[in-house]
Order: structure tokens, then sequence, then C-alpha cells
């Protein structure tokens, strides 16, 4: 059986040592792909479990002179981030020891201080921070050895044990060179100030990397440690690792929600911001599902748990981000490659370097030479190249988590910046996805026929139906008696003595009933707008007119605004009729629409955009899209992080909202950018500092570089390149930097100029609307007071729902502050409280 595990690595302490496990675990028989990610010290590997098992890849691994940790759960999680944080803290404490006894070793020699046995407590200080503080170089170095391999430690062994063994021999043998006519120099300064700098960098080098993981730990934390269930004798608290499947769960206010499951009993808001970056708060009642991690409001309910431990929306979260940061960008190929030859050339490149000086400059070649062969096995650093791509591909796809963007690979992310045309689903992608009530139009005196429809469509099992009761939710019910379904048209039923009919014009037309002007010319409008007209009536004359439609989402003009802004060709596919694929694609903004396609037509026709050679993405459910998905050079889900849809697409965007496509596409740009200055820098600094080290210069200017200076700048390279990946973090894909978003094309045909002015209005215009929450709302009528008195204050249009409790307000006259809007809420609506 074909399995994708992550294992913990131990051992690691360069790129070299991860290039060297990479190689070992991809020549196992049954291993289809291994991948090495040095900046998490983990091991991602895809075998075959009838071929191979953990305990061989362990055994491989172990030969090769590392470990590989098998048996992991959440247990042993802990204890490898406990084993890692002791690591660090034994790391600490040696960088400051060498630190701190290198301080009088350079002073002493820097001053040139005569003072007798001067020289021998050097060697005292020296050996302390060489033999004490660095004795773990020297033990990698000889595992490796032993092994007929080498890594960075094997460098750094070599160079400073070289240091310290010739200053030793020249302390105690001066004559050996004296009778030669050489002066004997001492470079106990040298080593241990070499050392103390490496440790130095590596301590800062193990902070950065820890922060780079920062989204994996947030997520992680998401998970309570326990879980309130409901027995037969009353509540019980459990570790959540006991929690099952069928289980009843009690949540109190302000508890995080342990596991996956249905809500039984109770309504609440949930706060799943973190799961998928919505910031109002969901409303939970019996029915509804919730989720793992999220955090309950102000309510209390139970549920019936329907997944728990690894299978929760949570724990599949956390999985594939950890999936998708140990997987390896297309270029870290070439990385690997290079680091896995790097150590033994640059060993080559000083023994080159010490002969030439020993042979071309005679009166100081030995010295000269063994300085550059020291600098050189200092200065070179494998490990900027093997941190350059997988920390910024950890920053990125974290930070795309905490912004509910799953992004399943770094393939996928490095796609994303090159698409230039998104292919859109219109159900559920543009438009919400269900049917809703946008408009109503009654008579002038309709007394309780609000209650009388209400009731009717109550009965029904129409989906349109469902929008028309969801409307008159708060209405109070009536008798119908006789009631039916009349397939086609409408249902009909008795109320009292007067028989009441919902349905088409055709209905009513059958039935002799009449149609009063006005609402036939509103349902005339209503239906050139490709709505669907609902007429409702009793047995003589029409009541009411019904416009419903799948509302399109709030983001969604906004969103192809953006993606046309980009350079991006947007295209809409749909199987709905050619009127209503008109109106969406104009209400959204769209140029290029198709109606009536069929699911495996969509698939062709992303085809065909390919054929002319175009980078396509699919953006759809991740289910009746599949093939389509499947044929696109990225596919994005859109959803609630349904498992079909993780698994199906390369990209899921959990909050359904359109507006994650150009931040994905900006955090892609991002991402790569940074991985190419981090290759650029890394290469470069290797470029000229191995030339300079070995000697270069000194012909010209008579430069040689110091061997300390040398182990400055090595440190200071991984620790650069790792902060210019974590300066990712700080970097807005979000709404805020929305109007920044670079352009991947320069070209606009002169017929756009006018579509796009009209992108820059509309995103101008959504600056100048703001969502706040409102805390207080108990029913519609609530929700009435909180709008009217909004909506009378001047310059504020405002739109109030009580599912979830928020205020969109959009200011016509220059934003208002949230003081003066609470004020007049308080003043005319009551004791509701709105806050950002």
């Amino acid at each position: 059986m074909k399995v994708k595990k992550i294992f913990p690595v131990q051992g690691m302490s360069c790129a070299s040592c991860a290039a060297r496990v990479d190689k070992v675990l991809n020549a196992q028989p049954g291993v289809y792909e291994a991948n090495i990610n040095y900046a998490t010290a983990s091991a991602q590997v895809v075998y075959d479990t009838d071929k191979c098992s953990g305990s061989s890849l362990k055994a491989a691994v172990q030969n090769a002179g590392y470990d590989l940790l098998i048996d992991t759960n959440r247990g042993t999680d802990d204890e490898i981030e406990q084993a890692r944080a002791k690591k660090y803290r034994q790391l600490k404490i040696r960088t400051w020891g060498a630190v701190i006894l290198s301080l009088p070793i350079m002073v002493i020699s820097m001053a040139h201080i005569a003072l007798p046995y001067m020289d021998y407590l050097l060697w005292a200080l020296s050996t302390l921070v060489v033999v004490g503080f660095g004795r773990e170089f020297y033990t990698n170095a000889w595992r490796q050895l032993k092994h007929r391999t080498s890594n960075m430690d094997t460098l750094v062994a070599i160079s400073t044990g070289i240091a310290y063994l010739f200053s030793v021999f020249n302390l105690l043998f001066p004559d050996f060179w004296l009778s030669r006519g050489v002066t004997p120099h001492l470079y106990f300064e040298a080593a241990s100030v070499i050392i103390a700098f490496i440790l130095l960098g590596r301590l800062l080098e193990e902070r950065a990397k820890r922060n780079t993981s920062t989204a994996i730990k947030k997520l992680v934390g998401l998970q309570p440690k326990t879980v309130t269930v409901i027995t037969e004798s009353g509540e019980r608290t459990v570790p959540i690792e006991e929690a099952r499947v069928g289980d009843i769960i009690a949540v109190k206010p302000g508890e995080r929600v342990a596991v996956d499951g249905t809500v039984t009993d109770g309504e609440s808001y949930v706060d799943e911001s973190m799961l998928s970056g919505e910031p109002i708060p969901a409303r939970k009642r019996a029915g509804e599902k919730v989720y793992a991690g999220t955090i309950n409001q102000k309510g209390s309910f139970r549920f019936t748990t329907d997944k728990t431990g690894s299978d929760t929306m949570l724990a599949q979260i956390i999985r594939m981000v950890q999936d998708a940061q140990g997987s390896k960008a297309p270029v870290q190929k070439l990385v690997d490659k290079i680091a896995g030859i790097f150590v033994p050339v640059i060993i080559g490149i000083s023994v080159l370097s010490f002969i030439a000086w020993w042979l071309f400059a005679p009166a100081d070649g030995f010295t000269h030479g063994l300085l550059a062969m020291v600098t050189v096995l200092i200065i070179a650093c494998p490990c900027a190249l093997g941190l350059a791509t997988p920390t910024a591909l950890i920053v990125g796809i974290g930070k795309g988590a905490e912004h509910g963007i799953l992004i399943k690979d770094a393939t996928s992310l490095e796609i994303a910046r090159k698409i230039d045309t998104v292919v859109l689903d219109k159900t559920g992608t543009i438009t919400e996805g269900h049917p809703v009530v946008v408009d109503t139009r009654w008579s002038e005196e309709f007394g309780n026929a609000r209650e009388i429809l209400y009731s009717l469509e109550r009965l029904s099992e129409h989906p349109l139906a469902e929008a028309v009761v969801n409307e008159l939710k708060n209405e109070s019910t009536v008798t119908v008696t006789g009631f039916e379904n009349i397939p086609g048209k409408g249902i009909k039923g008795t109320v009292g003595d007067e028989t009441y009919y919902a349905g088409t014009a055709a209905l009513f037309a059958g039935n002799g009933i009449s149609i009063d002007t006005s609402l036939q010319q509103e349902a005339d409008k209503w239906s050139q707008e490709a709505k669907t007209v609902i007429w409702f009536g009793n047995s003589t004359k029409a009541i009411a007119v019904i416009a419903i439609t799948d509302k399109i989402k709030e983001t969604s003009p906004q969103a192809v605004a953006l993606l046309r802004k980009m350079g991006i060709t947007v295209h809409m596919l749909t199987g709905d009729n050619a009127d209503t694929a008109r109106e969406i694609a104009r209400k959204a903004n769209i140029e290029h629409y198709k109606s009536g396609v069929l699911p495996q037509d969509k698939a062709t026709f992303i085809k065909q955009l390919q054929q002319e050679g175009r980078k396509v993405a699919m953006v759809g459910d991740g289910i009746n899209d599949s093939a389509a998905l499947a044929q696109a050079d990225l596919s994005i889900a859109m959803g609630k992080g349904s498992d079909i849809a993780m698994d199906t697409a390369m990209i899921t965007i959990l909050a359904s909202d359109l507006m994650k496509i150009p931040e994905t596409i900006r955090l892609s740009q991002l991402t790569v950018k940074t991985i190419r200055q981090n290759l650029f820098w890394a290469f470069i600094y290797n470029l000229i500092g191995v030339p300079i080290a070995a000697g270069i210069l000194y012909p010209i200017n008579g430069f040689l570089l110091n061997p300390m200076i040398a182990g400055a700048a090595m440190a200071f390279s991984s620790v650069s390149v790792v902060s210019n990946s974590l300066r990712l973090k700080r970097k807005k894909i979000g709404s805020v930097s929305r109007g920044n978003i670079p352009s991947t094309h320069t070209e606009e045909s002169p017929d756009k100029t006018n579509i796009v002015s009209k992108e820059v209005e509309l995103i101008n215009k959504e600056e100048m609307k703001k969502t706040f929450k409102v805390d207080g709302m108990m029913c519609n009528h609530c929700r009435t007071h909180v709008e009217n008195a909004l909506n009378s204050i001047d310059g504020v249009k405002a739109v109030v729902t009580l599912d979830p409790p928020a205020a969109t307000i959009e200011f016509t006259k220059g934003e208002l502050p949230l003081s003066e809007l609470q004020q007049v809420v308080t003043d005319k609506a009551g004791d509701y409280k709105l806050h950002e």
C-alpha cells in the first residue's frame, strides 16, 4: 500500500547532511519519493508498505550516521519539541561559553601581552573553547568520516583543528621552524573565535528557524487537551484522545470546540477565523457543523461527535500544511545536487590553495597557505544554500494557512504566480450556491398574507420554497388545508374559506387570477435581470411577487476586478441558461463567459485555453468540477475544507471567498521572489567569498582574509537568508494591500481603458465600506431597529444582518468614526454595541 508520512530526522547539522539523508532514503527499495527539509529537520517519504517499512528506513538512515524517528504520535511530537528545546538550551550555553572565553583570548593575542606563561594560558583557554564547547563539530565530523561522507561540521573541524594543532606544535616545538628561518605563529585566537562565531551563527539560525514554523505551532495550539463528554451520570472531562464518534460533547462560553461534530442542542456564535480567515463569527444551531479548534462565543450548546483525532478538519489542515512545508520546489533539486558535492569540492579548493601558496610564495607560502586553507574551509557555507528555499516555503505556506489558503505543495505555490487565465465555476464560487429572496413587492393591503405564504411554502419540497421560508422565518404559522403540489407550476392550499396560490404566472393565468399592472411591471423587470419570479395570490388577485436568485457573493466583483487589474483574464463557465449567465457575468464584471456548459465540457474548454499557450487556474467546488480541476495547471477548490475538496485541489480556499484568489497569486509572487533573493545571495556569497579566502586579492593589494572574519561572514550568511525569509511574515497579501498588487502584464489594449478605470473606481468604493460586528440583536425587529438607526445618518448606507450579526456600512461622504455610529445606534435603537 502506498503511504505518505513525515518523520523527524535527528543529527543533521547542515544542508549537506540533508542531501545525504535524501540520497539514502530515495535509494531504498519501495520508496517512491523522499524530500528532506533541513529547516524543519524532517523527512517526507512516500513509500510502499509492502516493499519497505518505517523500521527499514530508520536502519538505512542510521547506517548513514543519522536517525529517523518512526514512532510519532501526539505524545511523541511533544517529546520531540521538548528534545529540540533542550538542544537549543544546550547550544545557547555552549555559544555563550565560547564567546565569553574567546574575548580574553582575543584581547591577549591582539595586545601582544608578553607575560610569562601567557602563551600557555592562551592554550588552556583555547582548549576549553575548541575541545570543550566546540566538541560536537569534531564528534560529528568523525561520525561522517566513519560513513565515508562529509558535511559542514567536517569543514569546521578540519579548519579549526588544523589551526589549533598547528598552534600547539609551534608552542611546544618552536625550534623546528626557527632552525628553518621561519617565525612560528600561534593561531589559538583564530580557532577559538571561529568556533564562537559559528556557534553564535547556529544559535541565531536556530532561533530564526523556530520562528518560521509559527503557523504550524498556532494551528497545533488550537487543539484542546481535554473535552467535556455528557454521560448518564453527568458531565465528565476526559483527555481529547478518549473522545469517540457518537459522544455528546458540551461546549461552554469561551471554550474551544475539541472535535468535529453536529449541533444537537443549544445555539451560539462560533469564531472560525483561525481556520477560514473569516472575521465574523458563524451562527450555530441544531443541525449545523462545528469544527475542532474554533472558539465558542457567549452561548452554550451540545453536539454529537462526527470526527476525532487525525480525522478532524483541523488535523487535516495541519497535516496538509506540514506536507506542503515538507515538499520541494522544482528549483530545490539543483540546490540539492550542489549541496551534495559542496563539502568535498571546498576541501579540494582549500588543499589546492595551500599547495599554490607553498609553491608560488617560498618566503611566507607555508604560513599564508595554511591561513588560506583554514579560511576557505571556514567561509564556505552550504547551509545558506540549503536554507534558501525551505525557509521561504515554510513562511509562505504558513502565511497562506493563517489567511485560510491551504497550499498542497511547493509546486502549487510556484505555479500560481505564472497564472494568466482564471476559469470560475458559477454556483458556489461566484455566487452563494443557494437561492435567496432578493426582491419582494406586495399590494398595499395584504393583512396576514405573509403568514399565509410562509405556512404554504413550509409544506413545499421545492428548492425555491426554502428561500421564501428563510425570508419569512420570523412570521407566525396558520393552518393550511387541502395543500397540493402542482408539478411545474407551484402550490396551492386553503386557509379559512379562501384558496391561495404560489408559483408561476402560468399557474395564475390558468386559474383566472388577475395581476395588477404595477406588479406585472416589477416581475418583467426582474425576469430581464435573470431572477426567478414567484407569484402569490388568492383565487381572485395577485397579492405579491417575489424575486429569487442565487445571490452573487459581495466580494466576487471586487475579486474579478483585482484579477483583471493584475493582467489576468477571467472566464465564467456555467450550466445555467444564457440570460442567467449574462446577468451574473454583468454583475461580476466578467467579460468572457459560457452558458449551458456540461461538467465534461469544462475540461475541454480549459484544454483549449492551454493549447493557446495559457497558464490556467480552475476554481470550483472540488467535486462536480473534478475533471476540469485535474486538467488545469492550477486547481483551486472553494469550500469549507471538505475532505474531497482538499484531496482534489492543489489549493483549497476555506472561506469560499474569491478575494483569496488574488491573495494566493500575490503570496506566490512574494514567496518565489524571496526564494530567488535567498539563492542569489547564497550563491554570490560563496562565489565571492571562497576566492577571496583563497587569497586571490593578495597579488593585487596584499589583502589576505582573516579566518575570524571568515567565521563571522559564514555565520552571517545563514542568518541573513533565514531573516530574509521571515520578512515574508510582514508582507501584506490581503485587503490592505489590494491596491498595490503588481501587474504581471504591462500591455493594455485601448478598449480596456474604461474597464480598468471602472475597476479602480470599484476598488476605491470598496475601501469606503466597512463591516462591524453587532452585539445584542436577538430577532428581526432588533435588526430592523439597528439598520434604521444607521441609515438615518447622512452619508451612510447600511445593511444589517442577523446571521451573522453584522452591519455592512458604505460611507458616501467620507468615513465616520465608530464612536459617532455607536452614539446614533444607542440613541435611536437601544442597547446594541458595534465593534470591529
